[in-house]
């Protein structure tokens, strides 16, 4: 059983490069380890897996890259969400292991795409843009502290004048240039880890939820129509997880962040707004991104709404703010539009951790997942073998469930972001 083509509308569906597709789990299958979702965790954990000897099964309610690792902005960006956190919680015991973890998945990602020849646009390069002069101050401070680390042939920082010309917009006040950061095709990514997955061994069942586990010593994971038994669970759900609610419902809330592309541009007109093709971050709270798709489309992405609900008009939200930013474009038409969920935890720190001895489960990594998630998904596959220090570091930060539960939670965070919406504009 093959299930048709419901990828979300988006540019990345429009142009996949593979279309790989599974069958739905039918009847009880055996494994070592049962991984709950294909995106870029539950994939990047699998493969490690896999490369390691293990037998793995990926169970994906969807299709392989349904979620946010096929829809998000593309950007593949180091560090680690939460950083002062966990900076707070443990001092600097682990602050080389956690800065190097903040730039694994680049390693990752890179070695994958060879080894699996995976087109999926890789392309070095990203700059942070500075709407305030605070953003100027925590530029700098950024700047010195990745010097400090080794990488000062890699960071540059970039005063307004010379942003004009970078960026052809004169709305940023400077900006830190960081070529080991980059972007790519997320979705195409993805399905290319599916696809050397499969080629290793693993199982892949798309069209299948989960519905229950079962624990024991050997748990097993039901959907509708079959089960899997296996020594290991891995729950990789992000933004989409609904399992195991005693221990993990309440500590994420799913924000939703939405991107429309252009038509493409001509030679000139990129060349104008983008020369270096540079992925762009802006350092707001509340903030915007873009970049050039491999045929020259402007990609913009942004305004998350924490209330979890689907604006009325995608292209009426986002369009007036690309063209705040570039004017020169407003004639340009946009032909796509669209969005989803993303995972936000509270204190900005991904959840990691286990349920019982031999269930795992990582999810939140509000906003910074592409890299991060291919990082964790080793960091996973560790702790299967029984290796639990880097998984720990993590799992013993303490985090506050959000008040009431999801649904009002949702709610009180919204008025919290009005809060940094209001000291963006301060």
């Amino acid at each position: 059983m093959r299930l048709a083509d419901t990828h979300p509308t988006s540019y990345y569906a429009a142009t996949r490069t593979e279309t790989p597709a599974f069958p739905t789990l039918q009847g009880e299958v055996r494994s070592d380890v049962c991984v709950v979702g294909a995106g870029f965790t539950g994939l990047s954990t699998a493969l490690t897996l896999a490369e390691r000897g293990y037998s793995v099964t990926v169970l994906e309610q969807h299709r392989v890259g349904w979620g946010a690792s096929g829809r998000n902005g593309g950007q593949m960006l180091g560090g680690l969400p939460g950083e002062a956190n966990l900076q707070r919680h443990w001092g600097t015991a682990h602050a080389d292991a956690l800065f190097e973890l903040g730039y694994r998945g680049h390693a990752i990602i890179a070695q994958r795409v060879q080894q699996y020849a995976i087109d999926c646009d890789l392309k070095y390069g990203a700059i942070d843009v500075a709407l305030r002069p605070r953003h100027l101050a925590h530029q700098q401070q950024t700047h010195a502290a990745l010097c400090a680390r080794g990488m000062e042939d890699q960071v540059r920082l970039v005063k307004a004048d010379e942003l004009q010309h970078l960026l052809g917009t004169d709305k940023y006040l400077g900006g830190l240039v960081n070529t080991r950061n980059g972007h790519l095709h997320p979705l195409n990514l993805c399905l290319g880890e599916a696809r050397a997955a499969a080629a290793l061994g693993v199982s892949l069942f798309e069209g299948s939820g989960v519905t229950a586990i079962e624990h024991g010593t050997q748990a097993v994971v039901k959907t509708a129509q079959g089960s899997v038994r296996a020594d290991f669970v891995v729950l990789a759900g992000n933004a989409y997880q609904q399992l195991e609610p005693a221990v993990l419902s309440g500590l994420i809330f799913p924000a939703g962040s939405y991107i429309v592309a252009t038509e493409p541009l001509s030679a000139a007109e990129a060349a104008q707004i983008n020369p270096l093709d540079l992925a762009v971050c802006d350092m707001n709270e509340v903030l915007d991104y873009f970049r050039l798709s491999a045929d020259r489309r402007l990609l913009f992405g942004g305004r998350c709404n924490y209330s979890g609900r689907e604006p009325r008009d995608i292209g009426g939200t986002m369009v007036p703010r690309l063209r705040r930013i570039y004017p020169q474009l407003a004639h340009k038409r946009v032909e796509y539009a669209w969005g989803g969920k993303i995972a936000i935890v509270l204190n900005r720190v991904p959840l990691l951790g286990r349920i019982g001895p031999n269930v795992f489960y990582a999810l939140g990594y509000s906003g910074h997942g592409v890299s991060l998630s291919h990082a964790v998904g080793e960091v996973l596959a560790d702790a299967v073998a029984g290796t639990c220090e880097r998984m720990d570091v993590f799992a013993r930060v303490p985090h506050r469930k959000i008040p009431f539960g999801q649904t009002f939670g949702s709610q009180m965070v919204a008025l919290g972001m009005l809060y940094f919406r209001l000291r963006d504009l301060l």
